[in-house]
C-alpha cells in the first residue's frame, strides 16, 4: 500500500540527485519546483542552478519548470536555465504536471519531478504517476501558509523513513555520493 503524499525518494538536496543515473534508467525529462528546491523562495536563478541545468541538458534532459507562481516570477528563472516552463500551475492538481510531460514530449514512465513540499509538489506528482523526489527545503525562510504545512509535513516525512526503515529500503537510491549541497 502506497501513500499518494510519500515521495518515492528523499534527497537533502536537489543538487546531491545522480541525474546521470537516472537518464542510464530511462529518465528523459525533469519537472522541477523553484523556490527552495531550486534556490532561496523568491531569489533568482543562481550561478549553481544555471550549471546543474546545463549539466541536465548536457546529458539530453529536457527540463520544465513547475510553479504556482505569476510569470514575473517564474520566466526569468526559465530564461536563465534555459528550461521551459509554466506559471500558476494550481499544484496540486495533476493537469499542470501533465502538460509539463506534453512539453517535454515525455510520460510518466520516463519523467521525474523534484520538488521540496509534499502537500503541493509531492502529492500533485504522484497524483501524475511520476516517480518523485522530495528534496531538504534550500532556507529556512518561509511564508506563514508554508510554514503551517511544513508541521504536518514533518510527521508524513517521519512516516516515510520509518516504513523504508522497516522494508530494509533506503530513503533515496539516486544520490551522489561524495557531492555537498
Amino acid at each position: 500500500m502506497s501513500c499518494n503524499l510519500f515521495p518515492n525518494e528523499r534527497i537533502d538536496s536537489t543538487y546531491r540527485i545522480d541525474f546521470e543515473a537516472l537518464y542510464r534508467e530511462g529518465i528523459r525529462g525533469v519537472i522541477f519546483d523553484i523556490d527552495n528546491t531550486l534556490v532561496p523562495h523568491g531569489a533568482p536563478a543562481d550561478d549553481r542552478a544555471v550549471a546543474l541545468f546545463e549539466r541536465l541538458h548536457a546529458l539530453g534532459l529536457k527540463t520544465v519548470l513547475l510553479s504556482n507562481n505569476g510569470e514575473a516570477r517564474v520566466k526569468p528563472f526559465a530564461e536563465k536555465t534555459e528550461a521551459q516552463y509554466l506559471y500558476k500551475a494550481g499544484k496540486p492538481k495533476k493537469t499542470g504536471y501533465v502538460k509539463a510531460m506534453e512539453i517535454m514530449g515525455t510520460d510518466n514512465k520516463d519523467s521525474i519531478f523534484v520538488g521540496d513540499q509534499i502537500f503541493t509538489d509531492v502529492w500533485g506528482a504522484n497524483r501524475a504517476g511520476l516517480h518523485t523526489i522530495l528534496v531538504g527545503k534550500i532556507h529556512p525562510k518561509e511564508e506563514i501558509q508554508i510554514v503551517l504545512k511544513r508541521m504536518l509535513e514533518f510527521f508524513i516525512v517521519g512516516a516515510f523513513r520509518l516504513g523504508r526503515k522497516i522494508k530494509g529500503e533506503p530513503e533515496a537510491r539516486h544520490v551522489m555520493s561524495g557531492e555537498r549541497s
